[in-house]
């Protein structure tokens, strides 16, 4: 099946005519135009104008807008909310709209644990029985990238599935921007004009780097991109190093803010035994974050007026970067950069940072990708 794809943006288009954010201002005027997709000879456009030609069957559901055509060829044109998405147009083939719940609800009951007493959720198994691949997947990558992971866990996204990154707008900054993400997700961010082939092989991901370590300051968008590098991943396991906060308040917001920006399908485990998640992990990790990690080590340890205890933090460290260096599965891990403000006014807020910043210069030394984040840009560091 040949898809003509005559325009990749959002409605107003990329740039949006008279909007003065800086990344509508680096483009030209008409750099993409509103999204317009062609397939089937021309006889069916997307988003659909009018009736369907006899043959083709057209379906809404939690995911978007689904479209059969008499070959059997299934698109998905995944829209963000499910409330927004384009409705099917009348064809005597066409059955009334889906009305079951969106599948990754966060009411939904958590899946059984499977990580015994590490974690107290787990990312529930790809279902056997689910629906067939689509041949093609038109989606809106920017609104909610966890989308695509959750499609892939679910299979209605498969290795022979072509997908597409529609409705582009002035979310992402700039092109290379949208490229780099583009290519962490495994979506396909073409020029408007594009003549796509689903007969055709899909385009290999480059290589993901199996250890990546993510340095930045408070609330310097650490914590954010490393969500978005494992967005588009069918299974993830979020481990979570820090206290639930107790009594307080304040911190309390700040883990609750964390969990609900993860998405639904994510598995969870909040533990301090890094080394024993990173030599048994079959999925990829995110570990959120080293430097809670250190102090709740330091706790453990019985470390914060030195002695003993603090050979015994050397040793947990020495654990940590051994099977790091060994790890199989892919892993992100967000740390605190350590050393750009005042030297810490006391003995054990000087031995804190001195661990945490040996730490992350062993882990640097034993990961293929390290990048600093600060004020949510990105630099990378390379060797």
């Amino acid at each position: 099946m040949k898809v003509l794809i005559s325009g990749t943006a959002a409605a107003l288009g990329w740039p949006a005519p008279g909007c003065g954010c800086a990344s509508c201002g680096r483009l030209a005027p008409g750099h993409r135009r509103p999204t317009e997709v062609t397939l089937t000879g021309g006889s069916v456009r997307l988003p659909p104008t009018g009736p369907l030609p006899p043959g083709h069957r057209a379906s809404t559901g939690p995911d978007g807008l689904t479209l059969t055509t008499p070959g059997g060829e299934r698109v998905l044109y995944a829209t963000p909310p499910a409330s927004h998405a384009p409705q099917p147009p009348a064809s005597h083939d066409t059955p009334p709209p889906a009305s079951a719940p969106s599948p990754d609800s966060r009411d939904a009951p958590p899946p059984a644990d499977r990580y015994g007493e590490r974690g107290a959720e787990r990312v529930p198994a790809r279902a056997e029985d689910g629906p067939a691949a689509c041949d093609l997947v038109l989606i809106d990558v920017l609104d909610r990238p966890e989308r695509l992971g959750d499609l892939r866990r679910r299979g209605v996204v498969g290795e022979r599935t072509h997908v597409v990154a529609v409705d582009i707008d002035h979310r992402v900054p700039t092109e290379a921007e949208l490229a780099r993400r583009a290519e962490l997700w495994g979506v396909r961010a073409v020029p408007d004009g594009t003549v796509l082939d689903t007969g055709e092989p899909v385009p290999g991901r480059s290589p993901r780097p199996r250890r990546t370590l993510l340095l930045g300051g408070t609330r310097s968008g650490k914590s954010a991109e490393a969500e978005l590098r494992l967005a588009g991943e069918p299974e993830v396991l979020y481990v979570a190093t820090g206290p639930s906060g107790g009594d307080d308040a304040e911190w309390t917001r700040r883990v609750q803010a964390h969990r609900d920006r993860r998405p639904a399908h994510w598995g969870t485990a909040e533990t301090t035994d890094l080394a024993g998640l990173l030599r048994t992990a079959e999925v990829p990790m995110l570990i959120d974050g080293l430097g809670t990690w250190v102090a709740a080590v330091f706790d453990e340890c019985d470390a914060w007026s030195g002695g003993d205890g603090r050979d015994a933090v050397t040793a947990r460290c020495d654990e940590l970067v051994a099977a790091w260096r060994q790890a199989r599965a892919q892993v992100v891990a967000v740390s605190d950069e350590v050393g750009l403000g005042v030297v810490p006014a006391t003995s054990s807020g000087r031995m804190f940072r001195d661990v945490l910043g040996r730490l992350n210069q062993r882990l640097a030394l034993e990961s293929e990708d390290v990048a600093l984040v600060a004020a949510g840009r990105l630099l990378p560091l390379p060797i």
